[in-house]
């Protein structure tokens, strides 16, 4: 059985137009499961767009309005899409009262964070003293920095204890947790937040780089979409029995 995943889209470059890197779609193809991608519609119609999935992958982005957890812009603050964001926050929060298995990546983390009422670290370079570059120039597969992995977690199951090697293109980061998450994954150099969990779940679990972006490569983190999509297949038994 393959179960259908859906895959958060994002606003284009170009006005009137959304847009996703293909590397979301091959990435969950590769775990023997089908991408249904889905472009910011109204947040009443979220939980009826569940009910036609087995799991939810938040994909990456721009910055989420910071209006949205209470702290004002700051100057540096990216380009942000308000209707993206409410959709997604409602999206997030019936996925996690359905226990549909969520798995959030760089944008779609700090979007997980916020439903669960966490907040974000607006800009690390200007915020967090000594911080490395996490927004890093080059190739989508450029291995930036390290991220430790915390004992215990589903993370370090699904990818070994590490540390991991991962790719950057951020300048936000989760700041205060959100209800129950909990940190797997850091920056040693800096401590930032590269990952969070919610335990008690069958499959919550959010990473701040991209790690679709090596679907293509001999090293991966195709376990990751690989142990997304059984849990979407268990999910999916356990409704329909």
């Amino acid at each position: 059985m393959r179960p259908v995943i859906g895959i958060t889209l994002g606003d284009g470059d170009r006005p009137g137009y959304h847009s996703m890197r293909e590397d979301y779609v091959r990435s969950v193809e590769r775990a023997q499961a089908i991408p249904l991608v889905l472009p910011p519609l109204r947040p009443q119609d979220a939980e009826a767009v569940l009910e036609r999935l087995d799991g939810l992958l938040l994909s990456g982005g721009i910055d989420v309005d910071p209006a949205l957890y209470g702290r004002a812009p700051h100057p540096r603050l990216g380009r942000v899409d308000r209707a993206r964001d409410e959709f997604e926050l409602a999206l997030t929060r019936h996925a996690l009262r359905r226990e549909l298995p969520l798995l959030a990546i760089c944008r779609g983390q700090q979007v997980l964070n916020v439903a669960a009422g966490g907040t974000l670290v607006q800009d690390i370079a200007s915020e967090l003293a000594g911080a490395l570059k996490h927004d890093a120039a080059g190739r989508r597969t450029r291995r930036a920095h390290a991220v430790e992995v915390a004992p215990g977690s589903r993370l370090r199951e699904i990818l070994g204890a590490g540390p991991l090697s991962v790719n950057s293109f951020h300048h936000q980061a989760v700041d205060r947790l959100g209800d129950g998450l909990v940190v797997s994954g850091r920056s040693p150099a800096d401590g930032v937040v590269e990952a969070v969990e919610m335990r008690e779940r069958a499959f919550v679990i959010g990473v701040q780089w991209h790690p679709e972006s090596f679907w293509g490569e001999a090293s991966s983190f195709q376990a990751l979409f690989d142990a997304h999509a059984q849990a979407c297949r268990a999910a999916s038994l356990v409704r329909t029995r």
